[in-house]
């Protein structure tokens, strides 16, 4: 069986979710598939984070911008290796592709009522080119795969899917995420001390910055720790303005904005957090919060979309519209030291739950079912 992977981001340096899901998937196929042969199509870039062994075969597609790679400069090169299926990993794929297709439909928030019209150019190109080709491809596909059950039931009623058609693939988390001892001489390139408290934001409004800064603030007012936050992935002009307009800005101090931390940092950071605050106001999955919750760190999340099935019964689940509720869990933690120990303990088991290898063996099955009913 030949098998066609687009990975298109994989080597840019920057990566975020969706990169870091094909890449892991991709590198476990490695170890637990050596009979089919794969082709793995990717973008030119710095990061040269996979390599190929005797039957995954790494293939270089240039192209100026992502519409035209996957639209024109992917199907070309698909045409030359002749697969017998193409697996799109990134929400999109081409409109005119010859050979059988399963996509990976992470979420469908582009379909929704948008939050926020102050997005990016890039941000805004994403959005209109994910609602252009997605509702084209879908009747192409011969299966359709996201990353939660939650994710699943809400693409098949808001696009009227048959149930057959759509399957349900968690996500797994790297196994560098673990307990470490030995943290400082990572920890202290992006914040002086330990036992800070930790947020991974972006600028989409889904990830709910305003209103964690504001629970922060209310933290700040009642606790007699004065823990740090640990920002990343935001610029400190883009925070600065949240606390002008929320009128915050005597948060300032205690906030520190290194930028874009290295995946490989993060375990290190995660372990130097006394919590973790993943407050978004909806995920298709939150990869995030299996990474903290393996490195034995108490993860505030949300009580919405897929974090519930995620975090599990046991999980510290919040309001993510309720600035005090979020205030109160992190008091909470602080306070009470049998608390924090139960939710450390819980987040290390919750993590075993879940893995790469498992989400390969579930797709490596589902490859062989597509090509034994063409």
């Amino acid at each position: 069986m030949k098998i066609a992977i687009e990975a298109q981001r994989i080597f840019r340096p920057n990566k975020h979710g969706m990169d870091f899901v094909a890449l892991e998937t991709i590198r476990e196929l490695q170890k637990i598939d050596k009979e089919n042969e794969y082709f793995i199509f990717v973008s030119p870039g710095t990061d040269r984070c996979l390599e190929e062994t005797g039957n995954v075969h790494i293939i270089e597609v240039k192209c100026p911008t992502y519409p035209l790679w996957e639209q024109w400069a992917l199907p070309r090169a698909i045409k030359k290796c002749k697969p017998d299926l193409l697996h799109c990993t990134s929400n999109t794929a081409p409109l005119h592709i010859q050979v059988p297709l399963i996509l990976t439909l992470h979420d469908i928030i582009f379909l929704e009522d948008r939050q926020d019209s102050s997005k990016s150019l890039y941000q805004n190109m994403g959005w209109y080119y994910r609602r252009l080709v997605v509702p084209r491809i879908l009747p192409k596909c011969r299966k359709i795969v996201t990353v939660s059950h939650f994710e699943r039931d809400r693409i098949r009623e808001t696009l009227h899917l048959p149930e057959d058609r759509i399957l349900a693939v968690h996500n797994g988390f790297s196994s560098y995420f673990h307990p470490l001892d030995n943290i400082k001489a990572v920890t202290q390139k992006y914040i002086p001390a330990t036992g800070y408290l930790f947020f991974l934001g972006n600028t989409d409004p889904k990830k709910n910055t305003p209103r964690t800064l504001k629970a922060y603030h209310l933290y700040l007012q009642q606790s007699k720790e004065k823990r740090p936050l640990l920002i990343a992935d935001l610029k400190p002009e883009y925070v600065d303005e949240i606390l002008k307009e929320t009128g915050l800005e005597d948060i300032r101090p205690y906030l520190h904005l290194p930028g874009y931390i290295a995946n490989t940092d993060l375990p290190f950071i995660y372990n130097g957090a006394f919590a973790f605050l993943y407050t978004s106001l909806r995920e298709s999955f939150g990869i995030p919060l299996l990474e903290a919750m393996a490195c034995g760190i108490p993860v505030i999340t949300s009580n919405t979309s897929s974090m519930p099935e995620i975090g599990g019964e046991g999980a510290i689940l919040t309001d993510p519209a309720d600035e005090q509720s979020i205030a109160v869990q992190l008091l909470l933690l602080e306070q009470d030291k049998e608390y924090y120990l139960k939710q450390s303990a819980y987040g290390l088991g919750r993590a075993k739950c879940f893995s790469w290898e498992q989400t390969a063996r579930k797709l490596l099955k589902l490859y062989q079912s597509t090509v034994k009913s063409k």
